[in-house]
Parts: C-alpha cells; sequence; structure tokens
C-alpha cells in the first residue's frame, strides 16, 4: 500500500539525515528537516505518486507537467538551493534570475540531504560515491540547468565535500566537515 511505503521512505529518509546532521553539529536542522513532507500537500501527492526507487516528485512533473509537492516543498526548506532563487542585480544594473549564496549550514544539510536520499533509493547499491555521482548526472544535463541557478560559491563548496566523501569515506568527510563549520560563525 503507498500509504505505508511512502509514509516509511519519509521517515527513513528523515532519520538518516537526522543522524547525519548531528554528526555535523547541526541539532536543530537535524530535527525539523523535511518536516513540510507531512503536509497534506506533500504527503498526499507523495502517496498518489509513489514509486520506491525515486522521488514521487518525479513522477507527479511527469503526469502533471510540475509538481505542486516539490513548489511546497522547496519553497519551505532552506536546504534546497532553489530556496536561494531570486532576482540578482549584475554590475551594470540590469536584473537576471539567479542563485544567492548559501549559508554555510544549509549546505551542509544539502550535503546529509542529498547522502540520505541516495541511501534511500539505492538501498544496497549505494556507496560513498553516489552521492557525487547522482549529483555530476545532473548537472551534465543540460535540461536541468542547476549550475545555472545555484551560487557559484555555493555549488564548489557542495562539490568539494561530495568528492571528499567520495574520495576519503563517510567518517573522514564528516570529521572535516564538521570542522569546518565549528570554524565558521554560521
Amino acid at each position: 500500500m503507498p500509504f505505508r511505503a511512502h509514509l516509511k521512505t519519509v521517515n527513513t529518509h528523515r532519520r538518516l539525515v537526522r543522524r547525519y546532521c548531528f554528526k555535523l553539529g547541526l541539532y536543530r536542522q537535524g530535527l525539523l528537516h523535511d518536516l513540510s513532507k507531512y503536509s497534506p500537500t506533500e504527503f498526499l501527492r507523495g502517496i498518489k505518486f509513489y514509486q520506491g526507487y525515486r522521488s514521487p516528485n518525479d513522477a507527479e512533473r511527469y503526469h502533471n507537467g510540475v509538481s505542486l509537492s516539490w513548489l511546497h516543498h522547496k519553497g519551505r526548506n532552506r536546504h534546497h538551493f532553489e530556496y536561494w532563487i531570486d532576482y540578482r542585480l549584475r554590475e551594470d544594473g540590469s536584473v537576471y534570475i539567479g542563485g544567492c549564496k548559501m549559508p554555510k549550514k544549509y549546505v551542509a544539510e544539502m550535503f546529509c540531504d542529498r547522502i540520505a536520499a541516495c541511501r534511500v533509493y539505492q538501498k544496497e547499491q549505494y556507496t560513498d560515491a553516489s552521492a557525487w555521482n547522482y549529483y555530476q548526472r545532473a548537472k551534465d544535463l543540460k535540461h536541468t540547468d542547476a549550475s545555472r541557478f545555484m551560487h557559484a560559491d555555493t555549488d564548489a563548496l557542495l562539490e568539494r565535500w561530495l568528492r571528499l566523501l567520495r574520495d576519503c569515506g563517510e567518517d573522514h568527510a564528516f570529521a572535516l566537515i564538521r570542522q569546518e563549520l565549528r570554524q565558521e560563525d554560521y
């Protein structure tokens, strides 16, 4: 039944992100992560479009041409770079739409979120390179435009951390990132 399966997916994802955020000292973010997924706007659509191997937002987007669940979610969760897209000013005064630099603590939560999502959907196939590979595939697809909308500094930081996870493993990566977060006032 999609209700139980979707609830289990959401709960497992949140539990993993909480564990990762706690490793980084981000206790509040770990506790509050993705609570909007339990709202009717997100949860009921999650049940309707549940697949088990990828986000229901993808199926909703394919079926309806838009994911109302995703629009709701990204507007309420600061760990998504899409939350930080706004009108920006160029040096010449012209206006464009682009990504604002994310505070490091939200990039850290995004890092945790990506690892947890890969673990939930890839299950036994998950490796420390999974989040890096997923991120790179998304960047390589011309239609995603992630690199166009994510602030360059945010993109560089997330890439560096995902590469660290891929190359050094979870324990080492989390220790270094936690140390980096402690050194920064946020």
